[in-house]
């Protein structure tokens, strides 16, 4: 039997849990009917963050000032220009403190802090990716309707959207929703994981400091039943970015049916990596290796079966073996570490081995 991790607690453990509060119109508030949540770090098992927790009444509150910002405010109605403007600042920003976001996201959902950088660092290039698409968006027009007539399509921002991510990319897979809608001229109601919903709230004061319209981002952090629910509910909310559990898409695409918005869903899927004789072997072990245990397998494009010719399967599966025993697990916070923590108790019930 393996000896136990030995993992050293960091400075964190000592310090008082930071706070966040819900970002509603602008303005930092607790909930409205006081609740809080708590966030352990799974990787060292103190309390790492706490969140206002947001209910019903806070999403009605943050889709009204979602709506708000969209009907009166400036930032549907900017330049493209002064919306890619505040979008590099935004990802100046993420840049200047892209340690600090990363050391968020390995704390609380026990990433190995190296690829925690890698996705901080490639969110900051989504972000300046997103700047560029504000200018350039642009219509159609048609002259082939007829001697006297020009047809002319106007692309127009949608209006406010719900963006709802999951815990294990909590930084990376905003950055791939959020700055697009922006560069739009939309504005969003977002909720993250409750379980690693500090990146996110962070992006809120950075989003603020870059000069974003108060109201035009909105953060609730909470529960799928009582929050996302709400949120791809309401009345007010034009369209629905959702990724998440296929269950959850289900109900999510259902309810968003009800009134017709527009639905975006990145969902979970079964992905088996086939290997025929002809297959350089030393290549697809290490593939089967990376997509089994980067991430703690906790990916949505995660190989998670293995499909091998018999003529094939004893040399490959030896091959693999030999590579997953040099896969480093260990402390999230160690450079060296590939495998960290995974996300929960329940999560690594559900895990085979």
């Amino acid at each position: 039997m393996n000896a136990p991790l030995q993992i050293a607690m960091p400075p964190e453990a000592s310090a008082k849990p930071k706070t966040y509060r819900l970002l509603i119109g602008g303005k930092h508030v607790d909930a409205r009917d006081g609740r809080e949540l708590e966030r352990r770090s799974p990787g060292h098992g103190f309390v790492v963050s706490r969140y206002a927790q947001a209910g019903e009444a806070d999403v009605e509150a943050a889709a009204q000032a979602a709506h708000e910002a969209f009907e009166k405010g400036p930032w549907p109605r900017m330049k493209g220009s002064e919306r890619a403007s505040v979008l590099l600042r935004t990802a100046d920003l993420i840049e200047a403190r892209a340690e600090e976001i990363a050391r968020l996201d390995a704390l609380e959902s026990g990433k190995p802090i190296a690829q925690a950088r890698g996705e901080i660092a490639g969110s900051v290039d989504i972000w300046r990716y997103a700047a560029a698409l504000a200018r350039t968006l642009s219509g159609e027009s048609y002259a082939n309707l007829g001697q006297d007539m020009l047809g002319v399509v106007v692309r127009e921002p949608v209006g406010v959207v719900s963006i709802i991510t999951p815990w294990n990319f909590p930084f990376l897979i905003i950055s791939q929703k959020l700055p697009f809608a922006l560069a739009a001229g939309c504005t969003a109601v977002v909720k993250p994981s409750e379980m690693t919903s500090a990146s996110t709230f962070l992006l809120g004061d950075l989003l603020l400091e870059a000069g974003l319209p108060e109201g035009v981002v909105n953060i609730l952090a909470g529960f799928g039943a009582d929050v996302g629910s709400a949120m791809v509910a309401h009345p007010l909310v034009e369209m629905v970015s959702f990724t998440g559990s296929t269950r959850v898409g289900k109900l999510t695409m259902a309810a968003a049916a009800q009134s017709l918005k527009k639905v975006s869903m990145e969902l979970g899927g079964k992905n088996g990596q086939i290997v025929f004789p002809d297959a350089d072997l030393e290549a697809a072990a290490d593939a089967a290796v990376f997509g089994g245990f980067f991430n703690a397998g906790e990916c949505c494009n995660a190989g998670s079966r293995l499909i091998v010719h018999k003529d094939i399967a004893d040399d490959f599966l030896a091959a693999a073996r030999a590579l997953a025993a040099k896969v480093k697990v260990g402390d999230p916070l160690d450079d060296a570490t590939k495998v960290g923590a995974m996300i929960s108790a329940a999560q690594r019930a559900k895990a085979p081995g």
